[in-house]
């Protein structure tokens, strides 16, 4: 009898895949950028951003350069663009009491002069902010806020070489000039770059930052409550139901700032200060150099530049730290004058009028404001086309 056969059946892998042509693979590549171009352009159409005369940027929302951008792209061709730090943005105050608010009182038409400054920048920032997201400030009056306060010592100036942690660090040179005490690792540089270039992910950033609080939608759904035991409040959250398509605007009372606040205060009681700065000096200054790289990149840009540098707060200091001051700030209007860049150098104001260092309280703001229309200098820059 003939052995009975049997029938082999192979242990073969079920696979289901698509493979995609040259031709599918070129549609799919097509359909992505598609989405990535068109989501941020259609989004700014559906999402309510409202702002007046005395609009800033809130400071939930200083780190959104996107919307930085699309707030210049709102602004009439006539308007004067203050471009500065917390002076300009106004640390103490409320959005009525900052200079750009008392300048329009001076000039007597709302909204000429725009709040452009941003909480928390510095010269090397800003350079930054100006060079990838100021590309609607071209062909514009610009004012520039100069505050030698980024040059009080090597910290300031972020010239040491111990690490240090700063705000804005995505708007610094990632990689040239060196920046000693900034040591972010490869993958937070070149995300940096990568974001400044690819408009889609400043979109993400801005979602992240407008309803999620600054974070990933995977961090804000694991967020703690911070008690004991910690509780996760937004883990059963629909992510899409934070998505409201209007921008949060300014808390109207804010606690922190305005006349009513406790922190808006003059700093000293007597007005008899005794700090001594370790200045650095401007040919050795990272941030003096952000500065005049910033000057030279809106001159190239066709920005019609007025510099308004300080008004530091003299009376801070002690008296002998004063001379290097005023000789820095002397050198730094030299460099001006030969660049062809108009410039004021506003008197100190009264030492009751300064929260700090740098920032006046809003009486301060007023008589700044004052001062600056009443400048020959400005008056002929402002009035020229």
């Amino acid at each position: 009898m003939a052995p009975s056969k049997t029938t082999e059946i192979r242990d073969t892998p079920f696979v289901n895949e698509v493979r995609l042509s040259a031709r599918h693979w070129i549609l799919a590549l097509g359909i992505l950028a598609a989405v990535a171009l068109l989501t941020p352009a259609l989004w700014k159409r559906l999402e309510r951003f409202q702002t007046g005369a005395d609009y800033r940027i809130p400071y939930p929302l200083s780190k959104d350069y996107w919307l930085y951008e699309r707030r210049l792209e709102q602004m009439d061709p006539t308007n004067v663009v203050l471009l500065g730090d917390s002076v300009v943005w106004g640390e103490y105050v409320r959005p009525d009491g900052t200079l750009s608010h008392f300048l329009n009182d001076q000039s007597g038409r709302s909204g000429k002069f725009v709040n452009g400054g941003v909480n928390g920048l510095f010269p090397l920032a800003l350079e930054g902010l100006i060079r990838y997201y100021g590309g609607p400030l071209r062909h514009r009056k610009v004012m520039l806020h100069c505050n030698v306060l980024w040059m009080t010592s090597p910290k300031a100036d972020l010239h040491t070489e111990k690490e240090e942690r700063f705000n804005h660090a995505d708007l610094v040179p990632q990689f040239y000039p060196r920046i000693p005490c900034y040591r972010a690792d490869l993958n937070q540089r070149l995300g940096a770059v990568v974001e400044r270039h690819f408009t889609f992910a400043e979109w993400a950033t801005h979602l992240q930052i407008a309803y999620f609080d600054q974070k990933s939608i995977l961090n804000w759904t694991l967020a703690q409550d911070g008690g004991d035991p910690a509780r996760y409040p937004n883990a059963y959250k629909n992510p899409l139901a934070q998505i409201t398509f209007a921008i949060p605007p300014e808390p109207a009372g804010d606690p922190e700032r305005g006349p009513g606040s406790p922190r808006h205060k003059p700093w000293s009681a007597t007005g008899e200060g005794s700090t001594r700065f370790e200045w650095v000096e401007p040919e050795t200054s990272l941030q003096s150099a952000a500065f005049k790289r910033l000057v030279k990149l809106l001159q190239s840009r066709g920005n019609d530049v007025l510099v308004l540098i300080g008004p530091f707060n003299e009376h801070i200091m002690a008296g002998e730290n004063r001379p290097a001051f005023r000789r820095i700030r002397g050198e730094i209007t030299d460099w001006l004058t030969q660049n062809e860049v108009a410039c004021l150098v506003p008197e100190t104001l009264p030492s009751v009028l300064y929260a700090d260092a740098s920032h006046p309280l809003t009486e301060g703001y007023q008589m700044l404001a004052s001062r600056i229309f009443s400048d020959e200098t400005f008056r002929k820059w402002f009035r020229a086309r």
